[in-house]
């Protein structure tokens, strides 16, 4: 997705909001998903009071964790105030559902929560959403696209040794996704940077695998 699509679907969100006559008295950003989409809501509902928690659920490229943790917590109190609580999108629903749960404890007068697209398979349902997603599918928002890409190159790799053009074809069979070689090698020399691949340099060609692995 790009950052113009993600606009129109804040836009459309905004505009449920709006029609819905609900009026919060803070907005609640998910981090990190959800950071773009509440900013671009509060700009469209000319709203200003805007924080943030922070919910760990995936990791790098649809990696799940076993379990959804609260990372950073609230640092404002709501009690008694009408709370809006935005992400990106509803996938597994774990991650809104602990939101929920953990801003309950400081006893708001309510609580509304949004998202730009609701995955039909989620268990929980966002009092507002801009799309539904019927057929499951992984969304690689722009303010994560980088990530994603970094995800899915060690999600190919494995436990293999492999050249950037094996890379690229696979990420084309495999996720459906076109990537050029320039682009990917930014991304695998970054990731050999942060210590998680290294490159082997040989006569033919340059491979890489992950740190660690035993030819």
């Amino acid at each position: 997705m790009g950052f113009r699509e993600a606009h129109n679907l804040s836009k459309i969100l905004s505009q449920k909001i709006k029609e819905s006559g609900y009026v919060p008295d803070i907005i609640i950003a998910i981090g990190r998903g959800g950071y773009v989409p509440a900013r671009l809501i509060c700009d469209f509902l000319l709203f200003d009071d805007l924080t943030t928690i922070k919910i760990e659920h995936y990791k790098r490229a649809a990696d799940i964790q076993e379990t959804v943790k609260l990372k950073f917590p609230l640092s404002v109190d709501i009690h008694g105030k009408r709370i809006f609580v935005v992400d990106d999108v509803t996938d597994t629903g774990k991650t809104l559902s602990l939101a929920v749960e953990y801003l309950e404890r400081f006893e708001p007068a309510e609580i509304k929560t949004a998202v730009l697209q609701h995955k039909t398979c989620s268990d929980f349902v966002p009092d507002y959403y801009a799309k539904k997603v019927v057929k499951w599918r992984w969304i690689i928002y722009p303010w994560a696209a980088y990530e994603d890409l970094a995800g899915f190159t060690e999600n190919i790799i494995a436990d293999r040794t492999l050249t950037a053009l094996e890379i690229c074809t696979e990420f084309d069979t495999r996720y459906n996704i076109t990537i050029n070689e320039s682009d990917l090698m930014e991304v695998l020399d970054d990731l050999s940077l942060r210590g998680e691949l290294e490159r082997i340099d040989n006569e033919k060609n340059i491979e890489w695998r992950r740190t660690g692995l035993s030819e």
